[in-house]
Parts: structure tokens; C-alpha cells; sequence
């Protein structure tokens, strides 16, 4: 059911309450109104949803990760909606997402993957489009051409020319030795959003170098990419709270402004072993210190609420 249903009930039944007390409980219900931009589910039934090739149950790890179990995870932190990403167990096969979306219209939209290399990847595209798809996850293992021409097939230029038409945007899963390419098309299809995932997978091995942020931050030039603020299980130190994160996160909000960047957890990945759901988004609640409350509420909600949820 959509938040909107509650905006006046939620103002009705607190009228009674102090200008204090009615603060505080409108500032609650925005907090429930956070926007993950990055969650993959998958189910252990292989039979109606059968893996790619390639994948055996054993990959599936954890075994399980349904919209139900998310919701465990995501509605105690204030996350009332979502961006899903097609699971690469599922290869092109988009069913088990397109199907969460249709279950829970007005939490999910979804970012599928497609074939580059296929027949008419921009019609799969206006095609998808009416089932909640919002972006097309790509990367260079999909075109079968080396890192620097990872982005050469015909087939993307048709998708860079769907996802300006459509304003649907191209999801990058990409290292910072990609963004080289990347640049190349973004300035040959300037209205094509496209989002970078993971901060480009910076500091992944744990050392941070200037010239990976300096070359992210560049890309900033092109006004229709934005920057997922995120996974930071898997970057740096990889400890929560993730503190030591801060100066790349800095450096990549200054370059692209918090209108552009958006907040994403992950999941499943960020609650395995020790990390939380909840560490991730305290991180940029909490610790971003250098964030107004408005550039906060931009990347925890408002960015990705403008582009995977605008009407």
C-alpha cells in the first residue's frame, strides 16, 4: 500500500500532540520513507525459477532471500521502498523480479539485464518498461570485448538510445578501469542516465587511491550520471562503521552534488556475518557529518525517489 495512503491519517491523529512532540513524529515517518537503490531477492524455488546456466543451488548463498526477508531487515532502518536488481542466477531471465514488482507495486521497481548482444535489445527495453523497469544493469562481461571496448557492441548504442528515449538508465557494475569507455558513450548520448554502481568498486581491495576518485569524479561532467553510495561491506576496511570511507564518499558528493548520488545497501550482502542493514544506513545518517540534513535526505531518499519513482 502507498505511503501517500497515510499522509493525512498520519497528520489527523497527531493533532492532539505538542508543536515538539508533532515534529518529532513527522520526522519518524520521513525516516520510514527511505529509498534503497540496490537489493537483489531470489527464491529456493528452482522449479518455477529455474537458474541460468552455469548456476547450481549451492551458488545460492544465502539459500534464500525473498521480499519477506528483506522486509526484516529494511522496515526496522526506515525502508519502505526499493530498486531490485536481476540476480545473475537468473541470467536474462527476469521473471522472479518482474514478479516481486507485480506482487508489491508500490515498494518495488526493478533494474533487469538484458542481452547486448540479442535481436532487439531497445524493444526488450520499451517492453519492460511497462512492467516496472526502470534500469538495465551492464557490464563488461556482457559485450565479449576487452575493458577498453566493453561498450563497442551495436547493441548498446540502440540501449543508450532506448534509455534516453525511455529515460531509463544504464546501471554500470563496473571497476574505475571501465569508466574510460563509459565516458566515451555518455558524451555520444549526453540524455541517457546512467548510474554507477558501488562508487565504481573504489577501495575494494581495501587501499583507496586518489587516481580511482579522481577518476570517478570526472565522470561528473556528464549531467545524467548519478553514483550509488554503497556496499560498504565490501570496501575499505570492511568493518563497520564503515568511518573510514568517509573521504572517498566526501570527494564523490562534492564532484557529482547529493542530487545525483543515492544511497544503496546491497543486500543480501550487507547483512551477512557481521554487518547490518542498519550500519549502512547509519553510516549516512549518522556519520556524513558534512551533509546538511536536506544533502541526507537527498541521498537516503529524494535522489532515487526523482528518478526510479517519479510519476
Amino acid at each position: 500500500m502507498s505511503d501517500r495512503f497515510f499522509a493525512i491519517p498520519f497528520a489527523v491523529a497527531f493533532s492532539f500532540l505538542s508543536s515538539s512532540e508533532f515534529r518529532a513524529s513527522a520526522q519518524e515517518a520521513k525516516q520510514m520513507d527511505f529509498i534503497d537503490a540496490h537489493v537483489h531477492v531470489w527464491t529456493p524455488d528452482t522449479g518455477k525459477y529455474p537458474l541460468a546456466p552455469g548456476y547450481k543451488k549451492e551458488s545460492m548463498k544465502p539459500a534464500s532471500f525473498t521480499p519477506e526477508e528483506l522486509f526484516k531487515h529494511c522496515k526496522p532502518a526506515g525502508v519502505g521502498r526499493i530498486n531490485l536488481i536481476q540476480m545473475s542466477f537468473y541470467g536474462f531471465d527476469n521473471s522472479y523480479m518482474l514478479d516481486t514488482i507485480a506482487r508489491y507495486p508500490h515498494v518495488f521497481v526493478g533494474t533487469a539485464v538484458i542481452n547486448p548482444l540479442g535481436k532487439d535489445p531497445a524493444r526488450e527495453m520499451d517492453d519492460l518498461a511497462k512492467k516496472g523497469v526502470r534500469a538495465f544493469r551492464i557490464h563488461p562481461k556482457l559485450s565479449e570485448q576487452t575493458i577498453d571496448k566493453w561498450l563497442r557492441p551495436e547493441g548498446y548504442q540502440k540501449m543508450f538510445a532506448a534509455g534516453a528515449r525511455n529515460n531509463q538508465a544504464m546501471a554500470c557494475l563496473i571497476g574505475t578501469e571501465a569508466l574510460p569507455e563509459l565516458d566515451r558513450m555518455c558524451t555520444a548520448y549526453p540524455d541517457t542516465p546512467v548510474i554507477i554502481d558501488h562508487l565504481a568498486r573504489i577501495c575494494a581491495t581495501g587501499v583507496i587511491r586518489a587516481e580511482d576518485v579522481d577518476r570517478l569524479c570526472a565522470m561528473a561532467k556528464h549531467k545524467k550520471v548519478m553514483v550509488k553510495i554503497g556496499a560498504f561491506y565490501a570496501l575499505g576496511k570492511k568493518r563497520a562503521p564503515y568511518i573510514d570511507l568517509i573521504p572517498v564518499i566526501k570527494k564523490t558528493v562534492a564532484a557529482f552534488g547529493p542530487r545525483r548520488c543515492m544511497w544503496e545497501s546491497d543486500c543480501p550482502f550487507q547483512v551477512q556475518g557481521e554487518h547490518t542493514y542498519q550500519a549502512s544506513v547509519d553510516l549516512v545518517r549518522r556519520h556524513l557529518d558534512f551533509l546538511s540534513d536536506d544533502d541526507k535526505d537527498w541521498l537516503l531518499r529524494k535522489t532515487a525517489e526523482s528518478f526510479f519513482f517519479a510519476k
